[in-house]
């Protein structure tokens, strides 16, 4: 029942897709906060017991909700799995900045497409040159589709096989959403998580991404360039084998990238935009400063038709695991 349940959702999400800042957003927030204020009080076991209550309480209830329901009609459960995937999963979340980025650049129009980015990630993007916006485009763009699809299918197809529901997508976007939540909370004076806390939501996103993210890259090579894409990803892990042994986020983030800069032959990585702080607007995604590499990849130069590229790359992905989902499913149904 996976693979309808994922269908489902995606085609609800499309069809009705949910506002930023909406009242599930809202609602995260405030339970995010409570927990921090309620048990974060600077020591790393702290963290802990914050992080635990944060991410782990609504991913058990996730499951007990499943198990309830289940015991009544299989039909509700289902039900329940497209409800929890509607809140977690879909291109809809991040999708209108893409586009309308791109319909600026098309038409010539670079200062709305640099305000359109500022906005999206609370950035000053007043500088930029035409490629260099492609290239941030294309690197949040990426790792957006990532967070909000892919690397839900992964642990929600893994802890749905375990007859757990959908407490995988649960577990993936509340680790990525409070590690993101607690960082912005750092720029608010007297409102802050400690470093403690951050360090244990960060560390801990990063070893719920690890298998995702590498899951991601994999699908990219598939349906891209396979050799360069590998190749890519193969030289970024030599680059950076420090990172890899301690398994960061960044890390996580940079194998994507790598992955995606040899799969449609683009240069990816490079100097990382100023963030600009405002209170009333977390960024959406991952903090800024995590999201690009260092140094940049081999390719050729951003381009416009690079969007289009990325855009058949990831639905080649979408295909690529609703596929891999129709056949578990098949399976688990002849078993």
């Amino acid at each position: 029942m996976s693979f309808f349940a994922v269908l489902f959702a995606l085609i609800l999400e499309q069809a009705r897709p949910l506002a930023r800042g909406n009242w599930v957003h809202a609602a995260l927030q405030r339970w995010a906060r409570w927990a921090r204020r309620s048990l974060d009080a600077g020591k790393p076991h702290h963290g802990w017991l914050a992080w635990s209550l944060s991410v782990l309480a609504p991913t058990l209830l996730t499951v007990l909700v499943h198990w309830l329901l289940w015991q009544v009609h299989g039909l509700l459960a289902f039900a329940w799995s497209v409800a929890v995937l509607y809140v977690t999963l879909g291109f809809r979340q991040f999708s209108h900045y893409f586009t309308e980025i791109r319909n600026a650049l098309d038409d010539g129009n670079e200062d709305t497409a640099r305000e359109l980015l500022a906005q999206w990630r609370q950035v000053d993007a007043s500088e930029l040159p035409r490629s260099e916006i492609v290239r941030h485009v294309i690197e949040y763009s990426v790792l957006a589709a990532h967070r909000h699809v892919f690397g839900v299918l992964v642990w929600f197809s893994v802890l749905a096989a375990l007859n757990l529901g959908p407490a995988g997508a649960v577990l993936y976007r509340m680790s990525e959403f409070v590690a993101r939540y607690w960082t912005y909370r750092k720029s608010l004076p007297g409102d802050s998580a400690s470093p403690a806390l951050q360090q244990v939501a960060s560390r801990s996103w990063g070893i719920v991404d690890f298998v995702p993210a590498r899951a991601t890259a994999l699908g990219f090579a598939v349906v891209g360039s396979f050799e360069d894409a590998i190749d890519a990803w193969r030289n970024y892990s030599q680059q950076f084998p420090d990172e890899m042994v301690a398994v960061t986020a960044r890390h996580n983030d940079g194998i994507i990238l790598a992955a995606t800069s040899g799969a449609v032959n683009v240069r990816l990585g490079g100097q990382v935009l100023k963030p600009v702080f405002s209170p009333s607007v977390p960024p959406a995604g991952a903090p800024v400063e995590e999201l690009a590499m260092t140094d940049s990849t081999p390719g050729r130069e951003p381009e416009v038709a690079h969007l289009r590229s990325v855009v058949g790359l990831v639905w080649r992905s979408v295909v690529l695991w609703m596929v891999l989902l129709a056949l578990l499913t098949l399976a688990r149904l002849i078993g």
